[in-house]
């Protein structure tokens, strides 16, 4: 009885290494997405600006994907929180359900204040397409 209780006792033990060493690994090493925002296009050439705020934090990479109808990505201007600006170049038409490659930021870990699109559908969809901003830390 002895030995039965400590094997068990040595087990429960090992799980709650295991899980503490695996909590800490995924919280320094985050693999998921976040959600930044989305906005909806025009049927027409268009600007639309998104805003990101501090409160969602720094960000070393940037992903795009489109919903609802097709569109035409012209390009992203990425706004940081001390003013700074990078521009990417998109010059790519999307299929609904489609997604930009990753977009590594040249500013790596800041605070993204906004992102502007400059984009349109060019009759090409009935449908106004949506597009989703995720970030990566």
């Amino acid at each position: 009885m002895k030995n039965t209780m400590l094997k068990h006792v040595m087990i429960f033990s090992s799980l709650i290494a295991l899980l503490w060493i695996g909590s800490s690994f995924k919280a320094a090493h985050s693999s998921y997405w976040e959600y930044l925002g989305c906005s909806t296009v025009n049927y027409k050439l268009d600007r639309d600006v998104v805003k990101v705020t501090a409160k969602k934090g720094v960000f070393k990479k940037l992903k795009v994907k489109v919903t609802g109808g097709s569109i035409n990505i012209h390009k992203m201007v990425v706004e940081y929180g001390n003013s700074k600006k990078e521009e990417i170049s998109l010059r790519h038409h999307f299929n609904r359900s489609a997604s930009t490659r990753v977009i590594d930021l040249i500013v790596n870990h800041r605070v993204i204040r906004d992102i502007t699109f400059i984009y349109d559908t060019k009759n090409r969809s009935r449908r106004r397409g949506k597009v989703h901003i995720y970030g990566k830390h």
